[in-house]
């Protein structure tokens, strides 16, 4: 994922405004105007770093030096150093917390889709594993790009990158046929189409009706199975076979196993559980401390 440098610095800015208010009122007191201090971001346990190019842009927008850092998607252990960081040491203790939420919360969903997707792979099943829209509000691109990381897919960035017909939009239409007769009538021929299904039969009229990709809800992992082996006798060329609602990292495998090409687990940015990091000052100048 890839966003202009200054939209993610504006974005961020915005984050860490938000923590600071009015000022800094503890760092202002207790620490003297124009101190340098040089600090270390720990991880105190280990994981899939995520964040850590978020966090360089931040800081650096900042006016601190951002000395050393460990790449996004490499795996670190407890107690490595994640980045090294000099400057003012107002500024860097007026960011630490924000530098921390954005470094635990991304590394930690990164962390929960590598251990997931490994866990399929030691089944050599090749299931994508995507996570979903119920991302924190102000993270989406955070919370998407760290599931990037973890060697998962995206999904739905927004709204308007395909057409998703889900059920309020199956009973509004009148049936699942009617919606995609609508879809196809005024959709773009760029925009793929896919549809949430509630029962096997819906799943092989939409299969008929050559959508992109079909989307198993809430369906036990028994019923997908035997679903997704009439749509392949079917002979259905080109849809793709999608299982969401009610995945876990406990049952995955279970879902991943029944044929489908993508599961989709919401728990990867809405139960987000982050890492634990911390940032340690790790020297300053003493003469100018007194």
């Amino acid at each position: 994922m890839f966003l202009p440098k200054r939209i993610v610095e504006e974005r961020l800015l915005k984050i860490l405004a938000e923590d600071i208010g009015q000022g800094d009122v503890t760092s202002a007191l207790i620490s003297p105007n124009g101190m340098q201090v040089e600090a270390t971001v720990i991880a105190r346990e280990p994981g899939v770093a995520a964040g850590i190019e978020e966090i360089r842009t931040l800081m650096e927008s900042l006016g601190i030096e951002v000395t050393q850092t460990m790449a996004d998607g490499h795996r670190f252990a407890k107690n490595q150093s994640i980045m090294k960081i000099s400057g003012d040491a107002r500024v860097i203790l007026s960011s630490e917390r924000t530098v921390l939420n954005i470094i635990s919360r991304m590394s930690g969903i990164a962390t929960r889709t590598t251990l997931i997707i490994e866990k399929l792979r030691r089944k050599k099943l090749e299931t994508k594993v995507a996570c979903t829209r119920k991302t924190a509000p102000g993270l989406l691109y955070f919370d998407k790009k760290a599931v990037v990381l973890g060697g998962g897919d995206t999904h739905r960035l927004h709204l308007d990158d395909m057409i998703l017909i889900k059920d309020n939009h199956i009973k509004i239409a009148g049936g699942v046929k009617q919606a995609i007769q609508r879809a196809k009538k005024g959709g773009s021929f760029s925009k793929k189409i896919e549809v949430e299904v509630t029962d096997s039969q819906d799943a092989l009229t939409a299969a008929s009706m050559g959508v992109d990709l079909i989307m198993f809800d809430n369906f036990p992992a028994k019923t997908i199975a035997s679903a997704v082996k009439k749509i392949r006798e079917g002979r259905f060329p080109g849809v793709l076979l999608e299982a969401s609602g009610g995945i876990t990292s406990e049952n995955v495998l279970a879902f991943a196993s029944t044929g489908v090409d993508a599961v989709s687990l919401g728990e990867l940015t809405s139960n987000v559980r982050g890492l634990n990091v911390s940032l340690e000052i790790t020297s300053f100048d003493k003469k100018h401390s007194r």
